[in-house]
């Protein structure tokens, strides 16, 4: 039986250069969406009054996170959360910058994120695959959809249960 497989659907833009100065917003998923990176934990009652505490994964997570502005001249963290299998960032491409080149593309900068988190996840026992193979990108498109996008970030760990990635921790 030769049974075809469906074809997986590449989720980028055609004919759009992902390297072009500009905010985009990104989501990376654990592997399985195993609840690796964080705890979202309460002080009260009230759903706004949740926050995330980072396993000894989502710390390294954040740590390079932050690298990455330091890896590449042309790119901003504007914003980001570490929910338990997955994170939201938003990265700023600003190609302004003299002698950048070739210019690194959103994905390049996600695969090297990953892989570098990954391989510092490794150092201190973590032996399974971190990320799943792919991530879901946004090109941010005026105020309105910035505004909306922040604002579903900060949010996120108060809406934790209602997440469409949710899981039991």
């Amino acid at each position: 039986m030769d049974k075809k497989l469906p074809q997986r659907k590449h989720p980028r833009l055609e004919d759009f250069d992902y390297g072009s100065d500009g905010y985009y917003f990104v989501t990376i998923c654990t592997q399985k969406r195993r609840c690796l990176l964080s705890n979202v934990v309460g002080r009260g009652l009230a759903p706004a009054e949740k926050e995330v505490e980072y396993t000894k994964l989502g710390k390294i997570a954040e740590q390079q996170l932050h690298l990455l502005e330091k890896r590449y001249s042309c790119i901003k963290i504007d914003r980001y959360v570490i929910m338990p299998n997955h994170i939201h960032a938003v990265l700023v491409i600003s190609n302004n910058t003299a002698g950048a080149s070739p210019r690194p593309t959103l994905t390049d900068i996600i695969c090297t994120y990953k892989s570098l988190t990954t391989k510092e996840c490794r150092k201190i026992g973590f032996s399974e695959q971190l990320f799943q193979s792919s991530f879901y990108e946004h090109i941010i498109r005026g105020q309105a959809d910035y505004d909306e996008i922040i604002k579903y970030i900060c949010d996120n760990p108060a809406q934790w249960c209602h997440d469409k990635l949710y899981c039991e921790q």
